[in-house]
């Protein structure tokens, strides 16, 4: 396993993170615990998961990957072994209270988060979305507070466009408060300018490290779609809107080329990609099974040529307009 700072901070990380969205979700509580057993028998030391995880499921009320979690880390004893990531903002009870940014939903969401997961502190606390409805520095003198009191102990964000995060770091260091360190934007070959547009230069020029999720575009990029077959999975539809398109199919191929020339998986290439940028930390994989984990892990041994980075950076070059 490779190890990486975690943005301008002493936290180092595994160059890949165990994403736990499936947790309760696609993957039951047995085999999640054999997941993380394999994840880190393999070196990995980053997890990351969400309370809100996941409620779209009928019967789910959020928090259930967190309690795995939770579960694992008490049962397993190995809470200083492992940086565990977590998200708020997403809605976890009732009432006008119950979601967003504001102080009085981050600091009761974090006791909530911290009970679930059975420690007294997380490692990345990170806010999953922005919320335009709450000032910016309500929201980062709430993580201060939580810091300070040792609660957690580095920050993060997602899903946030280029000019709000800006606003973050700017009041954070107007009101000398604890900053965010990390970013979680969605970042992968077929989806690319939402990062690299103005989240790139941010990320290099203030020092955050990038943990991107969906690095294989909800599986397209593993190769198991093929054009014009129809293929059968929980998330199928929801790749079909997001990712296929004629331009994705020429991605697809040309990944397709490299992972044959190299004897290796398509996934395996495209989580390779991700990590020779310069800008990525840590991308973050899911897993059904033991084997899904060990078939992306396989991408930390993979190499590309720079003949082969260079095919796939033109194939996937997106255009502004």
């Amino acid at each position: 396993m490779r190890y990486r700072r975690l943005g301008r901070t002493g936290l180092k990380v595994s160059a890949l993170c165990l994403g736990s969205m499936q947790f309760g979700w696609t993957v039951d509580e047995a085999g999640a615990f054999e997941i993380m057993d394999a994840f880190v028998a393999a070196g990995g030391n980053f997890i990351d998961t969400a309370d809100i995880y996941s409620f779209w499921v009928e019967g789910n009320p959020g928090g259930v990957s967190e309690s795995i979690i939770g579960r694992w880390l008490a049962q397993r004893g190995r809470r200083r072994e492992v940086v565990i990531a977590t998200k708020v903002r997403g809605r976890m009870w009732p009432g006008p209270n119950g979601e967003g940014l504001s102080r009085a939903h981050i600091i009761q969401a974090c006791e909530d988060s911290l009970r679930r997961l059975q420690t007294d502190y997380i490692d990345l606390y990170q806010a999953h979305w922005y919320d335009e409805e709450t000032p910016m520095d309500e929201t980062m003198e709430a993580f201060d507070r939580l810091r300070q009191q040792g609660k957690v102990r580095y920050l993060g964000c997602s899903n946030y466009p280029a000019w709000r995060l800006m606003e973050a770091l700017w009041t954070s260091d107007r009101l000398g408060l604890a900053r965010y360190d990390s970013l979680q934007p969605h970042y992968n070959l077929v989806h690319r300018a939402e990062f690299e547009r103005e989240l790139q230069d941010v990320a290099r020029v203030y020092g955050l490290g990038v943990i991107p999720y969906s690095p294989l575009a909800g599986g397209f990029l593993t190769g198991k779609y093929r054009q014009g077959e129809q293929t059968a999975s929980v998330r199928a539809e929801g790749v079909k809107r997001r990712y296929v398109s004629e331009k994705s199919w020429r991605i697809l191929d040309v990944v397709r080329e490299v992972a044959e020339e190299l004897g290796v998986s398509p996934a395996a290439v495209s989580l390779a990609w991700l990590l020779a940028q310069p800008a990525v930390t840590a991308p973050i994989v899911g897993a059904n099974s033991v084997d899904q984990l060990r078939a992306n892990l396989a991408a930390l041994d993979v190499v590309l040529s720079s003949e082969q980075l260079s095919r796939l950076d033109q194939v996937s070059a997106w255009q502004e307009g």
